[in-house]
């Protein structure tokens, strides 16, 4: 098993089998911060993982789902989980369309707790946001072993390599 295996292994065993997970995801603010620089915006949401991808469900006319209409890369953090890295975050549409209705099923499950309470499925602003992993760190051991992961191309970076 190569190393960008053993890394896929514990990102499936922390955060896949339909778990409901807290991210802090990241995008760019539309409004620059102090000396017009970019400026980070951070919330923390739930989300499904599958395949190198989180899920999650969120409002069409978010300030989230603006700002990545904007600018789709994001960043990411699985919270107490020692995963974190970027992504291009892509708006999947109403969780109504026919389209979605296999991931929907996976995220009413996954959610079960409170979907209901926190969807509106009926309005075409009920959206499925997916986050789809270019670049991740997982770490394991408190430090002890790292897993600099390029997901585009299935392997691990080199260790200590800006990515």
């Amino acid at each position: 098993m190569s190393r960008y295996e053993e890394g896929i292994k514990l990102i499936e065993e922390r955060c896949g089998n339909g778990k409901d997970n807290v991210i802090t995801l990241a995008t760019i603010a539309m409004e620059p911060g102090a000396g017009g620089n970019p400026r980070p915006y951070a919330r923390d949401v739930s989300a499904f993982y599958e395949d190198g991808v989180f899920y999650i469900t969120t409002w069409a006319k978010s300030s989230k789902m603006q700002q990545i209409a904007k600018n789709n890369e994001v960043a990411f953090t699985v919270c107490f989980e020692w995963f974190s890295g970027n992504g291009i975050g892509e708006n999947l549409g109403w969780v109504l369309d026919p389209k979605n209705a296999e991931l929907r099923t996976k995220l009413r499950k996954a959610f079960a707790e409170w979907y209901d309470d926190a969807n509106k499925e009926e309005n075409e602003n009920c959206v499925i946001l997916a986050v789809r992993i270019t670049r991740g760190v997982v770490i394991k051991d408190h430090g002890a072993v790292r897993y600099n992961m390029d997901f585009i191309n299935k392997t691990e970076t080199e260790e200590g390599k800006v990515m």
